[in-house]
């Protein structure tokens, strides 16, 4: 693979053009008085993580709209099937989506700083063949809970009739779930080069795709309930069919050197930045569903509140996740290049740029809250209340952001486990159980947002200390120190 300096990164091209010794050094850094333009530097930086995220925030949107689609369009049979699609869904997300969207962070580590940094290309192809591996053996539980899933609703509370359809909604979905994680592998691979969008163009396909075969499958062929799952296992793996022939004849073929042997070795390093980040990411969304659970115990009024801020919040949410999937690429791309001040540079910019976008988001929710909840719900009793707890959403999208953002830099240095760690003192160690010790002494739904807004600015807060004041010299040499190649002259040795 060719890289031009010359001309900007686009969609056939890293976010990080290897150098050679013939490029000349781009416009905005160009030497003025012995020391680099640091401003323009920063404002190409900022500019380039914006066009990075915004493919990434639109793949994330529409991958939830063919959840959203097939709960609404399932929904319309009956009430019972409306709550059997959501809450089956949302057991999804807490297992096998965790391993989708928290366990190729993975990849995001290691494939990322291999593609620059790394002598042989293809070694991004084996991790990608390592990932469908041990991803795919991480499903196999919960494949297994799945099946087994209607004791386990009972256990939990459930209601007798809700457990049964929703095991049977699950066991449908089965291999939909490999679908979904194999497909994030695959978005992960191309994004480690720098080729964000074709996550967005695949999903405007499957999207109508999946809203098609939903109706068909429930209404035409007269399904009912377990047509949906089957829909949206077809959309999954539709989707990623279509990524790997985007990959095939378009871009992103040049890093696959074909099945290899080598594909199982130095699984240990893989397996651990999976589970860590798996943990990274689940505690956050665990510590949104407890808020649900409480939500339920509150009322029916604060219970419909909370379901319209939960879904306007996923919504919300794909954006600090965009700007991280984006940021851990870029870190990771300028630390294999050993190009420590760079990957600091972007960090911290990435900082900068979540809490602009958290700002405007904010600056809307509070334009709105008065009506927000129409879009959801006539009930002037939601109305009123959604509007009484919106403010606390908006205050924490600064937040949010920065725990976006700098959880994808500590994701593209390999340290799932800081920011797991910080999330588990941060959501669980306090703002959690305050935020639902207030919502039973008076507070209401209120008192659950606002422990939910005291946890994300702490997280934010720390996670953004951790990443400014990280060694990145250190961080190069650990980003060599994973790879599975070593480079001519060097003595790196794995840590496996």
């Amino acid at each position: 693979m060719s890289f031009d300096s010359a001309r900007s990164p686009n969609e056939y091209t890293s976010l990080l053009p290897r150098p050679t010794d013939t490029d000349d050094p781009p416009d905005f850094l160009e030497e003025q008085d012995g020391r680099v333009d640091n401003k323009k530097a920063v404002l190409a930086e900022f500019w380039l993580l914006l066009k990075g995220s915004v493919p990434v925030i639109l793949a994330y949107t529409l991958q939830n709209s063919l959840q959203t689609i097939s709960v609404l369009i399932v929904g319309r049979i009956s009430p019972a099937h409306l709550a059997t699609s959501a809450f089956s869904l949302m057991f999804a997300m807490i297992t096998a989506w965790m391993i989708a969207l928290g366990g190729t962070t993975a990849v995001d580590t290691l494939a990322s700083s291999s593609f620059t940094g790394s002598a042989d290309k293809h070694d991004l192809g084996i991790l990608l063949q390592r990932g469908f591996f041990v991803l795919g053996l991480f499903y196999l539980p919960v494949a297994v809970l799945w099946a087994c899933a209607e004791p386990v609703f009972l256990f939990l509370g459930q209601d007798a009739q809700l457990s049964a359809d929703s095991a049977r909604f699950l066991t449908c979905l089965i291999p939909g779930g490999l679908g979904y994680i194999y497909f994030e592998l695959m978005k992960k691979y191309l994004q480690a080069q720098g080729i964000m969008r074709p996550g967005t163009y695949v999903l405007l396909i499957t999207s109508p795709l999946n809203a098609i075969l939903n109706y068909l499958f429930c209404y035409t062929l007269d399904m009912g309930l377990l047509g949906a799952p089957l829909a949206l296992g077809i959309a999954y793996w539709t989707s990623f069919a279509l990524l790997v022939l985007y990959a095939r004849f378009i871009a992103g073929s040049d890093c696959w050197g074909g099945w290899s042997r080598e594909a199982f070795q130095n699984l240990g390093t893989f397996a651990r930045l999976a589970i860590l980040g798996v943990i990274h990411v689940g505690t956050e969304w665990w510590a949104f569903e407890i808020v649900a659970l409480a939500a339920g115990r509150l009322g029916t009024i604060p219970l419909a509140a909370q379901s319209v801020i939960m879904t306007a919040d996923q919504v919300l949410n794909t954006i600090p996740f965009g700007v991280g999937v984006a940021t851990s690429a870029r870190v990771g791309n300028l630390l294999g290049a050993r190009d420590a001040r760079g990957a600091a540079r972007a960090a911290n910019t990435a900082a900068w740029l979540s809490m602009v976008l958290g700002g405007v988001v904010l600056a809307v929710l509070m334009g709105t809250r008065d009506d927000f909840a129409r879009i959801f719900n006539s009930d002037e009793r939601v109305v009123r209340l959604t509007a009484e707890v919106l403010p606390f959403v908006a205050l924490f999208q600064i937040a949010d952001g920065l725990n976006g953002s700098c959880g994808g830099s500590l994701r593209g240095m390999g340290r799932q486990h800081v920011g797991a760690l910080v999330n588990l003192v941060s959501y669980y160690g306090g703002a959690l159980p305050l935020g639902i010790w207030l919502a039973f002494h008076g507070w209401g739904l209120k008192g659950l947002w606002v422990g939910q807004c005291i946890a994300l600015y702490l997280v934010g807060a720390l996670e953004w200390v951790i990443v400014a004041l990280s060694n990145w010299e250190k961080e190069v040499e650990k980003a060599f120190l994973r790879m599975d190649v070593h480079e001519p002259g060097a003595t790196w040795t794995s840590p496996c």
